[in-house]
Order: C-alpha cells, then sequence, then structure tokens
C-alpha cells in the first residue's frame, strides 16, 4: 500500500529533471499520473513527445499506470485539456504538481519584453492555467491537491533573474490564495522550493574556479530524486492538515519558509512627516531591515 493508492496526479514538466522524478515517485506510491511535458528546451523553444512517452513507458515498466500530454501550460485550451485527459484515461484527478518552467535569464536594463513575457506565460500563468482548469474537478469532488514550484530567487531573489522570481513569487501569493479559498471544498494549495541539480542550474554560466568546485558539490549531493519525497507527501491525505505554507528541500534538508508578517512597528501619536521619517526611521529598524543578500549567499552551506 502506497500513500497515493487510488488517487490521480497531474505533473506538468514531468519527463525531465525534478518531474520526472516526482512522477516516478508518485506512481510508484500507487498513482496513477499524467505526464504532462512539452519537450522543448529550456527557453521554451521546439516540442518533442518523446521524453513525456519514455517517462509513461518507465511507469508502466514498473507496473504502474500512466498517460503521456504534450501541451504547453501557457495555452489555457491545453490546461483543460490536461485536466480532461485524467479523468478520461483514469476517472478523477486528485493532485496537481506545477513543475513546468523556462529560464530567459537576462539583467533588468537588458531584459526584453520577450523574456519578460515568456517567462511569465510559462511560470505564473502556466501555474494559473492549470491549477484553473484542476479546480472545477476539486470542487465537483470536495477534494484535491496543488503542489506549486516557486523558487529561492523570488524568495530571496537572484541577480540576472527578475522575470524569473517575480513569477515565483507570484506563485507563492497565488498558492496562498487556493489554499484559502479551496478550504471549504477541502483543497488544499501549497509552494514548494526545490534545490536540485537539473538543467536549468547546469545552464548556468560557470565564472570561477570555486563557482565550478561548488556547483559539482551540488550536482553530488542535492538531486532531483531528493525532492520528489515531500512532493508525494504533500499530494497524499497524510498531509490532510498543511495547505498555504511553503517548504524548501535542499538534498536531505526540508525547511519550512517564513511568510511576510510586520516584524517591527514605529508609531508616533500625532503622525509622520519626511522629515521625522529621516531622522527615525532607518535608525530604529537598522538591525531589523533585510540587506542584499541572494539565495546563493544565504544558502552557502553546502548541502549535506
Amino acid at each position: 500500500m502506497g500513500l497515493m493508492d487510488g488517487k490521480v496526479a497531474l505533473v506538468t514538466g514531468g519527463a525531465r529533471g525534478i518531474g520526472r522524478e516526482v512522477a516516478l515517485n508518485l506512481a510508484a506510491s500507487g498513482a496513477k499520473v499524467v505526464v504532462n511535458d512539452l519537450g522543448a528546451s529550456l527557453l521554451g523553444e521546439g516540442a518533442d513527445p518523446a521524453p513525456a512517452n519514455e517517462v509513461v513507458a518507465e511507469i508502466q515498466a514498473a507496473g504502474g499506470e500512466a498517460a503521456a500530454d504534450t501541451g504547453s501550460v501557457a495555452e489555457w485550451s491545453n490546461a483543460q485539456a490536461m485536466a480532461q485527459t485524467a479523468v478520461d484515461q483514469f476517472g478523477q484527478l486528485d493532485a496537481v504538481v506545477n513543475v513546468a518552467g523556462i529560464l530567459r535569464d537576462s539583467f533588468f536594463h537588458k531584459m526584453s519584453v520577450e523574456q519578460w513575457q515568456a517567462v511569465m506565460d510559462v511560470h505564473l500563468n502556466g501555474t494559473f492555467n492549470v491549477s484553473r482548469a484542476a479546480m472545477d474537478h476539486f470542487r465537483a469532488q470536495e477534494s484535491g491537491a496543488f503542489v506549486h514550484f516557486t523558487s529561492t530567487s523570488g524568495l530571496n531573489g537572484n541577480a540576472g533573474q527578475a522575470n524569473y522570481a517575480a513569477a515565483k513569487l507570484g506563485i507563492v501569493a497565488l498558492s496562498r490564495v487556493i489554499a484559502m479559498e479551496g478550504a471549504r471544498f477541502n483543497v488544499r494549495s501549497n509552494a514548494l522550493s526545490p534545490f536540485a541539480w537539473t538543467r536549468m542550474i547546469e545552464a548556468i554560466p560557470i565564472s570561477s574556479d570555486e563557482m565550478a568546485k561548488a556547483f559539482e558539490t551540488f550536482r553530488q549531493t542535492a538531486t532531483a530524486a531528493h525532492i520528489a519525497p515531500m512532493v508525494t507527501y504533500l499530494c497524499s491525505d497524510a498531509a490532510a492538515k498543511i495547505s498555504g505554507n511553503i517548504f524548501g528541500v535542499r538534498a536531505n534538508e526540508i525547511y519550512l519558509m517564513s511568510q511576510p508578517r510586520p516584524i517591527r512597528t514605529l508609531h508616533k501619536s500625532d503622525g509622520w512627516t519626511p522629515e521625522d521619517l529621516a531622522k527615525t526611521l532607518e535608525p530604529a529598524l537598522r538591525h531589523d531591515l533585510y540587506d542584499l543578500e541572494g539565495s546563493g549567499e544565504y544558502y552557502s552551506w553546502d548541502p549535506i
């Protein structure tokens, strides 16, 4: 008996990297899986049905049940079709894992409208499209689980990824509201920030020997396979009391991430002027103000 016995899951971006490991783990835990993957490059270019079909064949060879879908999450009609594929093939849909993504990295002052829009279309709009399509089924059956993939690029920041960071932080807000609105229908929604060696990480240019060494350590110790068990758990009924949260997984470490809440207040009974603030705000809040550490600086220790 597995945690996902009798369940049907849809995994976007399910043919490679983290998505592939998630699909395989869900299937090994008893789920019937719709493996969605356009088969595109990291830039979202091209299409190839072979990767999705290969993962389906691997699941079937292990005794599981799976179906392939090669639609783009960026297209509303394709997202509707994915959810319907689950129902048509397996009779229901119980979990959606939004992994699909692309990169169009560029420093903000050089970023084109096309680079911005392409990343938004796949990450943020794609997460909306697929989740919205699934929500009709979840509400009707009064159950369902979403796991949306965010990133420390959105939670902490990462130079050269304004488009990706904005989309990934938007996904966190989307997940939170889905959780709040879905609660009355027993629909859960959580976000997960993965630390894992994938082709997205592999595409980052190496600029120093130190960076090369750190990347090699990361490649060996933080794999896509480390991410999958947490996803399966969050999709299962074992996590029935967990919704609206953000988790991180890095190798054998699991994080519960903070969410924005007030941490200090300043009060002045007769109100504030700009001059008052100039005298008071920075000295009073200095020890609580955030500096410019990004994802790479904050998570500076090796995964274990």
